[in-house]
């Protein structure tokens, strides 16, 4: 017994490390010292994006900053003998998935290579930046691979015009993509290679595609050497709320494929996103996947084909297939084990055992974390997530192993294994009803298991190495897609990582079941508990924030113009203000009026000559049931404002002249949002859409990055490690308006 005892904890171990070390599977392949001749090279890529980010201040659309960024990425354009094009337009854009609508004046950088006619390739990043960060990464990293492909581009022979468009306004809300669609170059475009960036560094994702998907995932697997790509996250981030400028473009039917890097989301728009955290590794990814696919699409668009489903294995090739013929296999897959689990017997108690595992461990882990974020409030793993997601693996073991040993001996490995290849492919199906990109991951795992079952009839042994080399498969694309999505689950929650981690977990402590029972039931809890236990601590004492990883902190000073009563708000993630706020001032959890969000308040001194924007109504044109409002806006020194109506307000477009947008309210909900950024929304004339013959109560906010000299003892009381993300200290003022 002490024997399998021994064994049982080494495979337990191992396959915590295993968990822990699956991340390694798709890291970005390591950075050359030395580049041949036509070769990306991220040095010098980092070196441009030095030279444009300049003192790295943030350069919000229209703003002196972005016109100096803009400016420099122009004189790089010139250096190498293009002849670049600055299209200004003062345009709006729907808010994708959001009822709302922005507007900007935009000023899009383009250049133009190889011949003058021709079907065009586009190759897109955006400029700007967030009013709170550098945006090194996002989306500077884009915009230096574009410069830097064009350098290696530049004089060779192309067969159809390639469009470098280096655009202002993405993050008002893709602004600058539609003024784009507006320009005459864009009738000429039929694909497009779109650069973004959710974090700092890791592997480049291809997480979008033009649908169907078949012609652009031909060229991805043809052209790219080192794919990270699958169809499950390419349909999972459909149904997200976040978007790129594809969403703009997808209306013009156009072939696409979406990249970004994901790794280290917490310096994703705040001061963090800086040239210095910006890995050259996963810069190098970016560019040798762009330039290889530029040179690909560059020679003509493929024909169109059918939809596919694909998946990378460990980052080193890409395996795609007709999604009705994964449809077929998955179906056939299940139809075989559930014969199979039939004729093998016992599937009742083996479907408890392998269900038992995965809801259980799931059930454990989020009364574990609910526990913890009782004694550690907000996002305690953000510093260290690794020892949260191996003490929710950890449970998972636990769960599984206890459930295992409770089993009754005539449940042998056989019946084990059929129940949870049988379970898996439900799970497949289940996923692919809602996604059926992920069809392709429930596929190749139980096909190898199933005909290692077949074979054991001729070789005993060859359901073993069947189940083995099924699992080792398991691991090299659904561990390494877990991977991924733990650095894309970085803000939680923490619980999901259970029953995903499970249908890894499950099938090595099926192979183990042998020392499992060995060991008795009581000393399998107990070291398995005690693992877990352990690794429970480990979350709970390892530091919340870091200086890599802070903790997101917001302080504003809000002014309601209507009242001249100030407050401060403090957005931090629900984690109690430091010891210095409450001893200065009292703190309430409450919404503000304008916002469903719940921060921290307290009353703040007044400023003097704050005052809130205004609009002045121009007309109201009535027309059956819809009524036309025109309007003139006034920040008032805001650098960014908005007016926002109530969620029962029935609006239907808003926009200037020539970008007036729709907003379908029937695709989400909460209140409408028209919103303007820049110098030049004093005096920018809007027109709204509605469907109301009454007057909007409209509450007009207007914002400036910085805050009054009252905010010193904040400013100083805030935690050592944390920032402003997503949006700056800031000052605002908002006043109400009825049109």
């Amino acid at each position: 017994m002490r024997r399998s005892i021994l064994f049982l904890a080494v495979v337990l171990l191992a396959l915590l490390g295993a968990m822990a070390a699956k991340g390694l599977l798709v890291q970005p392949p390591a950075l050359r010292q030395h580049n041949a001749a036509g070769e990306f090279d991220a040095a010098r890529a980092k070196a441009r994006l030095a030279f444009i980010l300049g003192d790295q201040r943030p350069h919000p659309a229209d703003s002196v900053a972005d016109d100096a960024v803009r400016g420099r990425v122009a004189d790089q354009l010139v250096r190498m003998g293009l002849q670049p094009l600055v299209r200004e337009q003062v345009a709006c854009n729907e808010l994708y998935k959001q009822r709302g609508v922005a507007c900007a004046r935009v000023n899009n950088i383009i250049a133009i290579m190889g011949p003058a006619t021709g079907k065009a390739l586009l190759l897109n990043a955006h400029y700007d930046s967030t009013p709170v960060g550098p945006a090194a990464s996002d989306d500077g990293a884009g915009v230096a691979t574009l410069l830097e492909v064009a350098a290696d581009l530049k004089g060779q022979s192309l067969k159809r015009p390639v469009i470098l468009l280096f655009n202002e306004g993405e993050e008002l809300g893709l602004v600058g993509a539609r003024a784009f669609l507006a320009d005459p170059l864009s009738g000429d475009v039929d694909s497009l290679i779109n650069l973004e960036a959710r974090g700092v560094r890791g592997p480049v994702n291809m997480f979008e595609t033009s649908r169907p998907n078949g012609a652009p995932i031909g060229v991805f697997s043809t052209a790219v050497k080192r794919p990270i790509a699958n169809s499950l996250s390419t349909d999972v981030y459909r149904l997200m709320p976040n978007y790129t400028d594809v969403n703009s473009f997808s209306e013009r039917g156009w072939l696409t494929l979406n990249l970004a890097p994901i790794g280290n989301e917490t310096r994703y728009h705040s001061p963090g996103d800086d040239i210095a955290a910006l890995d050259l590794a996963t810069l190098q990814h970016m560019g040798d996947q762009t330039l290889a696919l530029t040179k690909a699409l560059a020679n003509g668009t493929p024909p169109e084909s059918s939809d596919r489903i694909f998946m990378d294995v460990a980052g080193r090739a890409l395996i795609t297939l007709p999604l009705v013929v994964g449809a077929g296999l998955l179906i056939g897959l299940l139809i075989g084990f559930a014969v199979l689990s039939l004729r093998r017997g016992g599937l009742l108690g083996a479907s408890v055992a392998v269900v038992g595992s995965v809801a259980g461990s799931t059930i454990v882990a989020w009364i574990m974390l609910a526990l913890l974020g009782a004694l550690r409030h907000g996002m305690f793993w953000r510093a260290h997530p690794v020892w949260t997601t191996l003490a929710v693996y950890a449970t998972t073991i636990f769960v599984t192993v206890a459930l295992l040993g409770a089993a009754g001996r005539s449940l042998d490995r056989t019946k084990l294994r059929a129940a949870f290849w049988f379970f898996f492919l439900i799970v497949g199906g289940v996923i692919g009803l809602i996604a059926p990109g992920g069809i392709i991951f429930f596929i190749f795992p139980p096909l190898l298991a199933l005909i290692g079952m077949l074979a054991s009839r001729r070789w005993k042994q060859a359901e073993l190495a069947g189940s083995i080399l099924a699992t080792v498969f398991l691991c090299l694309t659904w561990g390494a897609m877990l991977g991924l999505l733990e650095d894309l689950l970085n803000s939680g929650p923490m619980w999901v990582f259970a029953p995903l981690g499970a249908l890894l977990i499950i099938p090595v402590l099926i192979e183990a079941r042998p020392f499992i029972v060995g060991a008795g039931l009581r000393a399998v809890a107990t070291v398995s508990a005690a693992m877990a236990l352990m690794l429970w601590g480990a979350a709970a004492a390892a530091p919340a924030y870091s200086a890599d990883r802070q903790q997101r902190f917001v302080i504003e000073h809000i002014t309601d113009a209507g009242t001249a009563k100030a407050v401060w708000s403090v957005l931090n993630g629900g984690v109690p203000v430091p010891d210095a706020y409450r001893a200065a001032a009292k703190w309430r959890w409450a919404k503000l009026a304008y916002s469903e969000r719940k921060r921290w308040l307290a009353d703040a001194p007044a400023v003097p000559g704050t005052k809130a924007p205004t609009v002045e109504a121009v007309s109201s044109v009535t027309s059956g049931k819809q009524r036309t409002i025109t309007l003139r806006l006034r920040p008032n020194g805001a650098e960014r404002m908005a007016l926002i109506a109530p969620e029962d307000t029935k609006i239907r477009s808003a926009g200037t002249a020539g970008f007036v947008r729709p907003i379908d309210s029937t695709v989400e909900k909460g209140e409408f949002s028209i919103s303007c950024t820049g110098r030049s929304c004093d005096g920018m004339t809007l027109q709204i859409v509605t469907d109301s013959p009454k007057p909007i109560q409209f509450i007009l906010v207007g914002a400036r990055s910085g805050l009054p000299p009252s905010a010193q003892p904040l400013l100083a009381g805030r935690p050592q490690f944390a920032r402003p993300q997503y949006t700056p200290d800031q000052t605002v003022a908002f006043s109400r308006v009825g049109l």
